[in-house]
């Protein structure tokens, strides 16, 4: 089952000064974060904030080519998780036949923002990406390496560190 998602925020990651998205079920509570290149963070933080360029992007390009040759952007799905690396499909409709294409889940994120289609995640890629167990407390904690780092991460950030690009 596929799950809508939005972007909550854009950071860079204060320990390995990485950029990374958190996506964010827009009917629950669960969300994703996904730790992206500098020129993919580049391309969807200028979407997201309206920037524009004098000449396009590479994001922007392949949309330009998208429009001009009467194909619809559908969607994007985050469709598996294998080995630490998430994959994405961007979702097309083309002369009427639907298409998908492989892509990485940042690139596949830029091109929903431009063209202004969903995004969505798996339930699997959700479930497989927290491993969730039950503390002593009995509240729901992340037990995996991600989510010891993740803990670290967070108990570091401030405020401030968030930046510009929070949404």
């Amino acid at each position: 089952m596929l799950k809508a998602v939005t972007i909550v925020s854009l950071n860079m990651d204060p320990v390995t000064k990485t950029p990374f998205i958190i996506l964010k079920e827009i009917e629950g509570e669960r969300t994703l974060p996904i730790w992206i290149g500098l020129l993919e963070a580049t391309a969807i933080a200028s979407e997201i904030e309206g920037v524009r360029f004098p000449r396009p992007m590479t994001h922007d390009l392949l949309k330009n080519i998208i429009d001009k040759t009467d194909i619809k952007v559908n969607g994007v799905e985050i469709c598996d998780l294998r080995d630490n690396t998430y994959y994405a499909l961007i979702h097309l409709t083309s002369k009427g036949k639907d298409l998908s294409v492989d892509s990485r889940p940042s690139d596949a994120i830029a091109i929903a923002l431009r063209a202004k289609a969903p995004i969505f995640v798996s339930d699997d890629v959700l479930r497989k990406s927290k491993q969730i167990e039950e503390t002593e407390e009995g509240v729901p904690g992340d037990k995996s390496e991600q989510g010891k780092r993740w803990k670290d991460i967070l108990e570091k950030l401030k405020p401030e560190d968030f930046g510009k690009y929070k949404t």
